[in-house]
């Protein structure tokens, strides 16, 4: 009997998971209030880098000095997400000239491999990991871009926090230890060199566990190199040389000539009006207008009588994806090497027409006729009223297991998200940036900052942007509130990768969604699923411009922190 009742006790609090405890105020499911400040705010998804922001801030650092630096820590601090072996794409709101700026610092493909190469191999796709998926790593390039239009302090100062932590160490986090303690060991099976060396044997021998010191002594000395020489002494100095050395090594073809013909490109965002705010996402090669699509066909359903987490909430989101990722597969690459019809994705007229497909079962769909993977994401806000959105990856955890010798970073593996189909928006070329899933957002009211936020995950990414938006704007949620919201993707259908649709895919959610929605979605024809990790990891700061207060928010499925002063 006592056993009956132990296994009662255990489903019945399995079934509910979602809400560990009663707070006196707000949605049940919200894990804290939000971080309340006037002079600045910094979230991240690491606290130690958020009190790095924060420093920079209190000593008289604007927000994108406060960024760079916060970043620099987590290239270090979470290097299972980030790291200066990867790309960046920023936008920057500007308190004197009141316009927002959009930066896309992602690296391009090397100029000795071809197409044709690939075709020679018989390759289908290109792989996941080793020399061949590795493109110019954009983020130190982006950084100093960042700084030389908008920062105010020396870029030795902005990094000093970053190396000291390097050298001396830091405890690690519960998340990010549970990812290292997998990530090294995989990619020590692969045969990659220099894993060990960098990770293992910088830190007595024994990759570190939660609580635990972690060193980077390599990256230290990476940092102290950039602080001193700038951004050319890794495109074009002496790490240069040990990149494009050791990928040559490896049977890759990213050189030193690669990283010295690099530069970022400042971009102007794009936006679409929702329900009276702009939402502001930058052009391809990322994916960042998936999301405005989305809300342009949503917008056009009246979500006031449609309960959050509701089969016809979950229903007409996942229609409004499956339509907006077709497009997506077709359309979306270097607008350098394509011309996308982003003008007529982001229409109305469009919107309207994508739309009318929509009906009240699941539906499986085609693009648009148009003439024509882990993460870190950031935010910073300043006294002045600067803000930015920030978003940097290496893909795929911590890369493609290429480790430079005694440089302390893994090179991202961006390279793998090209298409190898001839003919595509999408297909390789050298020279070229792949398509991109790292996308920071901003939302404007009025003319006037209001939310800068992201969400991380891969593909996820653009639902996550667009159901941020709808629980802030239609569910009336609050910033801290918007992000601990279940949330749910879809998965399935074509890609940029060359994918195509066979079926209506797969609807996956949180705990948090109702049974009685799961229903509710298998009654018109959806199949549904879970998945773990893949909602990303959301970091959020909302201006109040009445109060002239900031909200800040923080990913309650991460390690990471909002605060202020």
């Amino acid at each position: 009997m006592k056993k009956l009742l132990s296994c009662v006790l255990l489903i019945a609090l399995s079934t509910n998971n979602s809400i560990a405890q009663d707070r006196i105020t707000g949605e049940p499911f919200a894990t804290r209030s939000e971080v309340l400040a006037q002079n600045g705010m910094v979230a991240t998804s690491h606290p130690l880098a958020t009190q790095i922001g924060l420093d920079i801030l209190k000593k008289g650092g604007n927000a994108i000095d406060a960024a760079i630096a916060a970043n620099a820590a987590l290239g270090l601090m979470e290097p299972t997400g980030c790291g200066i072996g990867g790309d960046l794409f920023a936008m920057v709101w500007d308190a004197k000239t009141k316009k927002l700026y959009g930066l896309n610092a992602s690296g391009r493909s090397p100029k000795e491999l071809t197409l044709a190469y690939f075709e020679k191999k018989n390759m289908e796709k290109i792989p996941s990991h080793g020399p061949l998926p590795v493109s110019v790593p954009g983020a130190v390039d982006g950084w100093f871009e960042l700084h030389k239009k908008f920062g105010s302090k020396p870029m030795s100062e902005i990094l000093t926090p970053a190396i000291n932590y390097a050298e001396k160490g830091f405890p690690l986090t519960e998340l990010i230890a549970w990812y290292l303690n997998r990530s090294v060991p995989f990619y020590e099976s692969k045969g990659f060199p220099n894993i060990k060396d960098t990770y293992i044997n910088q830190n007595g021998g024994k990759l570190p566990q939660e609580g635990e010191i972690y060193k980077n002594p390599y990256l230290a000395n990476t940092y102290k190199k950039i602080a001193q020489g700038g951004r050319d002494v890794f495109y074009k100095g002496e790490i240069a040389k040990v990149i494009g050395k050791f990928i040559k090594e490896e049977g890759g073809f990213l050189s030193a000539k690669d990283l010295a013909a690099h530069k970022s490109e400042w971009v102007e965002p794009v936006s679409v009006n929702y329900r009276g705010y702009d939402v502001w996402e930058l052009p391809p090669n990322g994916q960042g207008i998936a999301a405005l699509q989305m809300l342009q066909i949503l917008k056009g359903y009246d979500f006031k009588n449609i309960a959050f987490g509701s089969p016809e909430h979950l229903h007409l989101f996942t229609e409004a994806k499956k339509l907006a990722f077709e497009d997506r597969a077709k359309y979306y690459a270097d607008m350098d090497f394509f011309k996308v019809p982003v003008e007529t994705l982001l229409s109305d007229t469009y919107a309207q027409e994508r739309r009318s497909k929509i009906g009240e079962r699941a539906g499986k769909y085609t693009a648009g006729k148009i003439s024509a993977g882990e993460t870190i994401y950031m935010t910073v806000a300043d006294k002045e009223g600067n803000m930015i959105s920030l978003i940097q990856s290496n893909y795929r955890g911590m890369g493609s297991g290429m480790v430079p010798p005694k440089l302390g970073f893994m090179l991202q593996d961006r390279g793998e998200l090209f298409s190898l189909k001839k003919g595509q928006a999408n297909t390789y070329a050298p020279r070229k940036r792949p398509f991109h899933t790292i996308i920071p957002a901003f939302i404007t009211k009025d003319g006037k900052p209001f939310v800068s936020f992201g969400v991380m995950g891969g593909d996820f990414q653009p639902m996550g942007h667009t159901q941020i938006v709808m629980n802030l704007i239609d569910f009336g949620m609050n910033l801290q509130e918007a992000g601990d919201a279940p949330r749910f993707d879809h998965t399935g259908g074509a890609s940029p990768m060359g994918g195509i649709t066979s079926d209506t895919g797969m609807i996956r959610t949180e705990s948090g969604i109702p049974y009685s929605t799961l229903r509710g979605l298998m009654d018109k024809g959806h199949r549904i699923g879970t998945a773990r990790g893949i909602y990303g990891g959301y970091q959020a700061i909302m201006w109040d411009d009445k109060n002239k207060v900031f909200h800040g928010a923080s990913e309650s499925r991460k390690d990471g922190q909002a605060a202020g002063y």
